[in-house]
């Protein structure tokens, strides 16, 4: 029996809480390089500020990939019926990432019991840079 299994929240329990070091240079070119996106906004200054951008910033898969892992360490991956989100913000560098969930609707059903997780992954000062939901199985 897995242990979401025995988990029994209430709506409003929050579920998923994982805190990240900042973002750097070396997490851009670190990422780059295993996802294969090789995209010069995200790693070169030059072509960054030649879009009208102060800086690079992380790809918004990165950040994505934040909240999964999130959702993983608190979920098992095999409870785990759903994962959407929506992207928010731009997400600078030095962005110190939360990623939480909390539970927004118990799902009754005929061969599991299920939640709905609001999920979301803010910035040090607040930002919403990442929104979504997931559905568990309880």
């Amino acid at each position: 029996m897995s242990a979401a299994a025995e988990i029994h929240p209430a709506v409003g329990a929050r579920l998923v809480y994982k805190q990240f070091p900042p973002i750097t240079r070396h997490t851009l070119a670190l990422y780059c390089g295993a996802s294969g996106d090789h995209n010069p906004m995200h790693v070169d200054l030059d072509f960054a500020r030649a879009a009208g951008f102060p800086d690079v910033f992380a790809h918004g898969m990165l950040v994505m990939a934040y909240l999964g892992q999130a959702l993983t360490d608190a979920v098992p991956p095999a409870a785990i019926r759903a994962f959407s989100v929506r992207f928010a913000a731009i997400t600078g560098l030095g962005a110190e990432l939360t990623c939480e969930g909390h539970v927004a609707e118990l799902i009754a059903g005929k061969d599991e019991r299920r939640a709905r997780l609001a999920l979301t992954t803010t910035d040090q000062n607040g930002e919403v840079k990442l929104a979504g939901d997931a559905i568990i199985v309880l």
